[in-house]
């Protein structure tokens, strides 16, 4: 019965992501009336049951860095303390997501094709209740535990409905308790989402205010472009297109010194730049490069390192979801940030490209030139390599505005893999690669929603300004503050994931960049290059995990291995910070054009 509930959410899931696409291609025809406000709701249930998904699997984003040198004996206690944490946390989610949704059902309207809207508001009470229970089942082994841990969540959450004001005094001893679930591993919206419920909850103030701020951000009218360009993405990712951009990078450079190393990055940034994660570009392409690498006599070391580092590039080039995150969170034009990450992204690609060739063996294996071989894999990767032209023709070409660019662009990558290439995943493989495009998203979404409660309960009690105040007494020099913009950056990109590191940390330095007269286009780029660089830094660099896991070495030979790459890239953030002009030249000649 699990088995059949489980199959019925991802085929709901796929739906979903395919009607999306489908209305968002019938958006740019403008043939569809109304179609602007039923993709945004959309939006919301790709993120609903992408969050469930995520829940489900126990792959919701968090840090749980200090829980992974805790000794093994402990971490069932541990799991235990944040499974009841982010419970609880979830349990009074749902609650305010009712009374939000309970407030909005006498004025709500209808969507497109006579959807109810509060149909779909509905799913924020649902969902956060399928997403507490799924906490609670993985927080214990056995059913008893996981009952306690229930009881308690929906006893708080009563005790809760039935205060008539403030408890103040529980505020700093709350938050404790919270900090110290999300240091342990409970997920980031629920750290980000319990924040703001603990202030209103300890100022006697309606809870129903979170989940109404979630709505608001996730039914943003440019957020459809984030689950379209992944859905794009994944699905290059799971068709033959790897194998196609690898024989054609060969044939184009493997005859040169360096080659192979050139081959690694172009590839890695390349899937990178769609599928927005470089751990998947790893996964995905590391058995296919690293035999590459090896054949062509690199050193096992130098290998392992170069395609562990290759695999963070690709994040500052359109349309990476990154950059949509920091353009939609800091409001940011999404034009202006496809453009500045352009001179950058290839600095980078520029230094990783040199340090392999430097690293190059000297008396390695190369094949011969063939113009023959040029052409033939030319010629079949021709839907690929049009792949980052449509999305960039159609909006700087004002063909298209973003979302609908987004859903050409999903459904251009769906066409080319189902009628022209045949390689697309069928029947169950291809749910399979919907959910996990969905499961990314609804973890990403399930932040980015929590995350708008607390910006704006920080706004209210003008943190940004006091930080900025704060900041500006005891840094004097813009060039000191962006040193000690990156040295914070770099250690926050080793401790989260980019998204969550975007989505928690953009809003508070937004405000005090402006106050040293930082470009919030130049700053995106720097936040994004530094937590780029996170993914390669020691101990806990996502990519480190990655390759460790992808070709079974310990995680300190793979560190050993990335810092070379750690190096050079570290160089190319410097020359990012140093110089905004290249970040700038290219959104302000654009801007001069137009």
């Amino acid at each position: 019965m699990t088995g059949l509930l489980h199959r019925a959410e991802n085929l709901l899931l796929a739906a979903a992501l395919a009607a999306l696409v489908l209305l968002g291609v019938a958006s740019a025809t403008r043939a569809l009336a109304d179609a602007d406000d039923l993709i945004r709701h959309l939006t919301l249930l790709v993120g609903m049951l992408g969050g469930m998904a995520a829940a489900r699997e126990n792959r919701l984003l968090a840090m749980g860095t200090v829980a992974q040198a805790l000794p093994p004996a402990w971490k069932p206690a541990v799991a235990a303390f944040t499974g009841l944490v982010a419970t609880t946390v979830t349990a009074l989610l749902t609650l305010a997501a009712w009374q939000f949704v309970r407030g909005e059902a006498p004025s709500s309207s209808t969507l497109a094709f006579g959807v109810p809207r509060i149909a779909l508001q509905a799913l924020m009470p649902l969902g956060f209740a399928v997403i507490a229970w799924r906490i609670a089942c993985h927080s214990t082994a056995g059913w008893p535990g996981r009952a306690a841990v229930l009881a308690a969540a929906i006893a708080v959450t009563w005790a809760v409905s039935q205060l008539d004001g403030g408890i103040a005094a529980a505020r700093t001893p709350l938050l404790a308790v919270l900090g110290a679930a999300i240091l342990l591993g409970a997920p980031i919206f629920v750290g980000l989402a319990g924040i703001a419920l603990v202030f209103f909850i300890a100022a006697g103030d309606p809870i129903a205010s979170v989940p109404l701020d979630h709505y608001d951000q996730v039914t943003n009218p440019l957020l459809a472009t984030l689950p379209l360009f992944t859905l794009a993405g994944y699905i290059v990712a799971a068709s033959g297109a790897a194998r196609r951009l690898v024989w054609l990078l060969q044939a184009w450079s493997g005859h040169l010194r360096g080659g192979p190393a050139v081959i690694t990055v172009l590839a890695c940034a390349f899937f990178t730049a769609f599928t927005g994660g470089s751990g998947v570009t790893i996964l995905a392409l590391g058995g296919l490069l690293m035999p590459i690498l090896l054949h062509s006599r690199y050193a096992d070391r130098a290998s392992l390192g170069l395609v562990t580092g290759a695999g963070s590039l690709g994040v500052l080039f359109a349309p990476c979801l990154p950059l949509i995150l920091y353009s939609i969170v800091a409001q940011v034009s999404i034009e202006q940030m496809f453009l500045a990450g352009a001179v950058p992204g290839l600095l980078l690609v520029a230094l990783a490209c040199g340090w392999g060739i430097a690293a190059s063996p000297q008396g390695g294996f190369r094949p011969g030139f063939s113009w023959r071989r040029v052409r033939v894999t030319t010629w079949r990767a021709k839907w690929e390599l049009l792949l980052p032209v449509v999305p960039l023709v159609l909006i700087f070409g004002g063909y298209a505005l973003p979302v609908p660019a987004a859903a050409i662009t999903a459904a251009y990558a769906i066409a080319v893999a189902a009628f022209v290439n045949r390689d697309l995943p069928k029947g169950e493989a291809l749910v399979e690669v919907l959910r996990e495009c969905g499961l990314l998203v609804g973890g990403v979404l399930l932040i980015l929603g929590a995350a708008m409660g607390l910006t704006n309960l920080l706004v209210t009690e003008h943190v940004p300004d006091r930080l900025t105040a704060w900041i500006s007494t005891a840094i004097d020099s813009k060039w000191l503050f962006l040193l000690a913009l990156n040295l914070f950056l770099l250690a926050v990109g080793c401790l989260m994931d980019i998204f969550s590191a975007i989505i928690v940390v953009a809003p508070l330095v937004v405000p005090v960049a402006l106050a040293f007269g930082v470009d919030p286009v130049h700053l995106g780029i720097i936040l994004l290059a530094n937590l780029e660089l996170g993914y390669l830094t020691p101990p806990v660099g996502l990519n480190l995990f990655m390759s460790a896991s992808r070709f079974r070495r310990p995680v300190l030979e793979v560190a050993r291995a990335s810092l070379p790459m750690l190096a050079v890239l570290a160089v190319g953030v410097v020359l990012i910070t140093v110089f905004p002009q290249l970040s700038l030249a290219l959104p302000q000649w654009f801007a001069a054009r137009g």
